[in-house]
């Protein structure tokens, strides 16, 4: 027994070597990238419906008035005489989301090297899936909206939320194969490049050739890095810097400079397993002859030079797709888009004239494309490349199963709200109309597709 309760700790400390801190268990359970993926958009997508929930209250409630001048004020950096002045609200859609964009950039290299998309067979349903949860939404809105200044918003239902979608599949874990969440993962990460395309092409007001013709330039710059084998991320970060503000500058979205950034990462690693897996060995004797029991690594040098080498080759067995995705998903996902939505979601409720507002042609284009389009185009174009024997289902997936995951893609949250903001960006009627037909129709989509999952699985045992 011990006499007090430092007697055990320090007991703990010297037969383990370990401190228990209950936030230092970084060997205790080893997630492959997928299940950290997986358990950081779950996590991300409660978060981004608690700052939707706040930016709702905060729009609707005695700091409404103050909530709007904080979005709208205005923010500049400058140096000399140049300056970049955009209101708040620009700096988190034009700026801060350029990361978001950078790590579906990372997100979608990954899976057409080594993903589900990397295979012609098993990329064939999401992609098919995809494209039709594309297509139809928008042919609903348009067939509602054919002319005027509505008729711009047809983009808006073709996105797919993944940090909600994913999240609320999540939560079936027990009861879904993991390969349902996998496939979803790949729709809609083939949904955010559809989407970025449709924002490229579609909803760039005006052409600089210009600083487009230098933003070309950057980008051949990155690649160039790439094929000489630069590896070092600080090069990369600098000239994309510059690659954003040239966008900025050109009338093309700023934001797609993340994707295009993200596409000049290398891929692959400075070492390969093998040698990396021998001097690892190397290291561990050299730090167990170096050890000296008692001793803090403070106080020895010789140690603290084989873990920092030991660092360095952790980093250098790693590709820096890797690397970065792991570094960037949790800002992105736990700072970034919460930001966004809570500078985005703030729509004014009005009871008083709520007929009207779910009688509108945007609001019902918006909801109803993302309802009904995202339904019928996935789950018809599914059914389609299944039956011409172009694709298969994922394995122990039923297609009951595949039209549920077609309801929770017509959350379209994140990306919705962002592509709303550029088609009405001049138009605030438009907008407001567009921004609650995303917020019901996500929050339909979402509670009916986790009751249609849950009464169609059964428990899943491993």
């Amino acid at each position: 027994m011990y006499e007090t309760n430092e007697d055990m700790k320090t007991d703990k400390k010297v037969n383990t070597g370990i401190y228990h801190a209950p936030w230092e268990k970084s060997f205790d359970k080893i997630l492959t990238p997928f299940e950290e993926f997986i358990h950081r958009q779950t996590t991300s997508g409660l978060l981004l419906m608690a700052m939707a929930v706040l930016a709702l209250i905060l729009a609707n409630g005695p700091l409404s008035e103050i909530y709007q001048h904080a979005v709208h004020t205005d923010i500049s950096i400058g140096v000399g005489d140049w300056a970049l002045k955009m209101t708040l609200h620009h700096w988190i859609n034009d700026g801060l989301m350029a990361l978001f964009f950078f790590v579906v950039g990372l997100e979608l290299k990954r899976e057409l090297l080594v993903g589900e998309l990397a295979k012609p067979r098993n990329a064939a349903l999401p992609i098919a899936a995809a494209v039709g949860g594309m297509v139809v939404p928008a042919l609903i809105y348009f067939a509602i909206n054919p002319a005027g200044d509505a008729a711009i918003g047809w983009g808006i239902p073709m996105a797919t939320d993944i940090a909600f979608a994913i999240g609320a599949l999540a939560l079936l874990a027990g009861r879904v194969p993991k390969t349902l969440i996998t496939f979803l993962v790949a729709l809609a990460i083939v949904d955010d490049l559809g989407a970025v395309i449709v924002i490229a092409v579609f909803y760039t007001e005006s052409i600089a050739l210009t600083p487009l013709a230098i933003a070309g330039g950057l980008f051949t710059v990155l690649m160039a890095f790439n094929l000489v084998g630069i590896r070092k991320t600080l090069p990369y970060f600098i000239v994309a810097v510059l690659l954003w503000y040239a966008l900025l500058q050109s009338g093309v979205h700023a934001t797609l400079a993340g994707i295009l950034g993200a596409l000049s990462v290398p891929a692959t690693p400075k070492y390969d397993p093998e040698r990396f897996s021998g001097q690892v060995r190397e290291l561990m004797l050299r730090f167990d002859a170096s050890h000296e029991p008692g001793k803090s690594i403070m106080t020895n040098d010789k140690l603290r030079a084989v873990v920092q080498t030991l660092e360095n080759g952790v980093h250098s067995v790693e590709a820096p797709l890797q690397r970065l995705e792991h570094v960037w998903h949790m800002p992105v996902a736990y700072l970034v888009i919460p930001i966004f939505a809570l500078a985005n979601a703030g729509i004014p409720l009005t009871f008083g004239s709520l007929g009207e507002t779910l009688a509108h042609p945007v609001m019902l284009g918006v909801s109803l494309g993302l309802v009904l389009g995202k339904f019928i185009g996935i789950t018809g174009a599914s059914w389609l490349v299944l039956k011409l024997g172009i694709a298969v289902l994922p394995k122990n997936t039923r297609f009951i199963q595949i039209a549920g995951v077609s309801l929770l893609a017509g959350i379209g949250f994140t990306m919705s709200i962002f592509v709303a903001q550029l088609g009405f960006a001049h138009n605030e009627e438009l907008l407001l109309m567009a921004k609650t037909g995303i917020l019901a129709a996500s929050i339909l989509t979402g509670v009916v597709g986790f009751i249609w999952l849950y009464m169609v699985s059964k428990p899943v045992h491993s």
